[in-house]
């Protein structure tokens, strides 16, 4: 299922949405460009700015090794691994950060994202510990948005592609459904992915706990409150 656009309209221009979309094409643009060939900037951004799980210790550690190992975990999530992975995230950024920015507030959308992608980053170290693969994108914080969106906007709908075999239709699904169907997925890939070799590659404890991060920031920060206009 491809999110199109959903049935809520924000009331503010969402602005940090925007300036988020733009930061992560730009860094990607960066990374295109900074060697011989794309897929040499890639790597090297990757391994210079991308999550390794074996270099992250423990938080426990943070007093021993101070903060600049820990970096990575937010440097990561405006890092992709190609135009489509891009394209993906940012897709679904633009679909459903409108609306949670709309309820937070620019200034505690921005910290929101920030920590959400990051936790959910650390969530797949911590799943992956000892792990020398690099991982990028900004998956983590675009799934605490989403949990911060299923908490809000339970009864939006959200105007869907669907691809069912070789039919392709288009159809309003309820945000819940979707976003917990959504969950559902990336918990279920991150169960099988446990001690299995290669599946890291796809980062889907950072989802998951982008996702929950997501959803706990949302009640902390009082965003299911409908907020007042003058």
């Amino acid at each position: 299922m491809i999110p199109l656009r959903d049935t809520i309209r924000s009331r503010r221009f969402p602005i940090i949405t925007l300036l988020l979309i733009a930061a992560n094409v730009y860094v990607f643009y960066l990374e295109w460009t900074s060697g011989p060939t794309p897929a040499v900037g890639i790597a090297r951004m990757a391994e210079a700015y991308g999550v390794v799980p074996a270099r992250i210790p423990p938080l426990s550690q943070i007093g021993e090794f101070g903060l600049s190992p820990y970096l990575s975990l937010f440097t990561a999530m405006f890092l992709h691994g190609n135009p489509v992975h891009l394209a993906g995230n940012m897709l679904f950024l633009w679909v459903f950060g409108d609306n949670v920015e709309d309820r937070l507030g620019r200034g505690r959308f921005l910290l929101f994202y920030l920590l959400a992608g990051a936790l959910g980053n650390y969530a797949h170290v911590v799943a992956n510990p000892g792990a020398e693969l690099p991982t990028v994108g900004a998956s983590g914080a675009v799934a605490g948005v989403l949990g911060a969106y299923f908490l809000a906007f339970p009864r939006s709908r959200i105007i869907t592609l669907i691809f069912l075999f070789i039919f392709i239709t288009v159809a309003e699904v309820p945000a819940w459904i979707f976003l917990l169907a959504w969950f559902a997925l990336q918990l279920l890939n991150g169960l099988v992915s446990l001690g299995a070799e290669g599946v890291a590659l796809v980062a889907w404890w950072a989802h998951v706990g982008g996702f929950v991060a997501g959803a706990l920031g949302m009640l902390l920060l009082g965003g299911l409150r409908q907020p007042r206009w003058s």
